[in-house]
């Protein structure tokens, strides 16, 4: 440890109390120690980056790699990967591989996640977000997560995948297992199929003898120049639109609510001026930061990054939280500001991996908030602040936020 290390105080990365706020740790090492040794979230040494020219850097450039298997046998793998669906996802989709192959599979999801197809879904978010609001209007109070910030994301991909209504509670308990939200049945390993992947099998082959208007059906059908999404590209696919499509929108709806309770004036200038959303969700994205420590790249060649050596196959975890408040680049950062202007946050990543669900989050967002804050102009928090539960792990996310209006 050098003489800046000794300044930081010591934090459990990935624990509920330090998602609870993190942010006065990543101030102290932005500022003392901008690259720090830590365990990372599979138990692995790694560098973490808390300011935002470097997270930028490393985000984009391709000397920093995604893909594990350049630089871990498939021993190492197995002895930190918990299940069978976090290895599908690390080994078989876009966020586990570099280009080309990356390239390969974002162009084959590109031709069914289109634009035009997310741009159909406003109609049904709208509706969605009105019928779950009218089933808790008559109480006078609510639990966010569990009774809007959940469902709603949870309803728009099980019916883009052609999910039974029947399945979404238990596709949102898959989702916490593989994020890493709720611990791993003991009986499930690495060699054994997961409920979760038996479930796709006979969902796949269903969809294969019947295929139908649906997202799933369309990733098993779509070609290109030849190339087809293999089966276990497939799960990895699904996989990925669970937790990105799910997960972040459930934090970003839960964070940017809970950003507006203790900003009272930007809620009242959001309630009176709804045409703000847009900014304000972009503001919510940069200041409540729904995926923190997610992003994980291995050096592919040794550097120097301020004055720490960065040796060839080196572990790099970005923070993207501490990286959203860096007062290099933003003004008052810990200020919630729902008009800020260049707000060019790093929620949903930058370069080639950025988050291809982006606008799907977005547009969820906007339409649940507005609604939300238009059907309950009342809102409070029913508890304190400070007792409020946060979720373990790289994404970060509360685990309710009871209300009262």
């Amino acid at each position: 440890m050098t003489e800046q290390h000794n300044l930081i105080p010591n934090f459990e990365l990935f624990s509920p109390h330090f998602n609870a706020n993190p942010y006065p740790i990543y101030a102290q090492l932005r500022e003392h120690a901008p690259v720090y040794p830590v365990t990372s979230f599979g138990g692995e040494r790694a560098w973490l980056i808390t300011r935002y020219e470097d997270a930028a850097y490393i985000l984009k450039d391709y000397t920093f790699s995604i893909d594990r298997s350049l630089f871990m046998s498939s021993e190492q793998i197995n002895q930190i990967t918990e299940n069978i669906d976090q290895q599908l996802l690390s080994d078989h989709s876009m966020v586990g591989c570099d280009p080309p192959e990356h390239t390969r599979l974002r162009n084959l999801v590109h031709k069914v996640f289109t634009p035009r197809m997310i741009e159909g879904l406003q109609g049904r978010i709208d509706e969605i977000s009105h019928q779950l609001l009218g089933t808790v209007e008559p109480q006078g109070q609510m639990d966010l997560i569990d009774d809007f910030a959940f469902p709603l994301p949870i309803i728009i991909i099980c019916e883009m995948l052609g999910v039974p209504d029947s399945d979404r509670l238990q596709f949102h308990e898959w989702s916490n297992v593989i994020v890493g939200a709720t611990p791993l049945d003991a009986a499930s390993g690495h060699n054994q199929k997961s409920d979760f992947i038996v479930y796709l099998e006979q969902l796949f082959t269903q969809r294969r003898l019947q295929p139908g208007d649906d997202l799933l059906s369309s990733l098993i059908a779509v070609e290109e120049e030849g190339s087809k999404l293999s089966q276990e590209e497939l799960y990895a696919m699904v996989i990925l639109l669970l937790v990105a499509g799910h997960e972040t929108t459930v934090n970003l709806i839960g964070n940017g609510v809970l950003a507006l309770l203790q900003f009272p004036d930007q809620l009242k200038k959001l309630q009176q001026h709804p045409h703000l959303i847009e900014s304000a969700i972009e503001e919510m994205l940069r200041y409540g930061a729904p995926v923190d420590l997610g992003v994980r790249r291995w050096a592919k060649e040794p550097l120097q990054l301020h004055n720490t050596t960065i040796h060839t196959g080196d572990l790099i975890t970005v923070s993207l939280a501490a990286a959203n408040r860096d007062p290099q680049y933003f003004d008052k950062p810990e200020q919630f500001d729902i008009e800020r202007k260049d707000n060019r946050h790093l929620a949903f990543g930058q370069g080639v991996h950025y988050c291809l669900g982006a606008p799907l989050a977005r547009l969820e967002g906007q339409i649940a908030i507005n609604i939300l804050l238009h059907r309950l102009p009342n809102l409070q928090l029913r508890v304190p602040p400070e007792t409020l539960q946060w979720n373990p792990g790289p994404l970060r996310g509360l685990r309710a936020l009871p209300l009262a209006f």
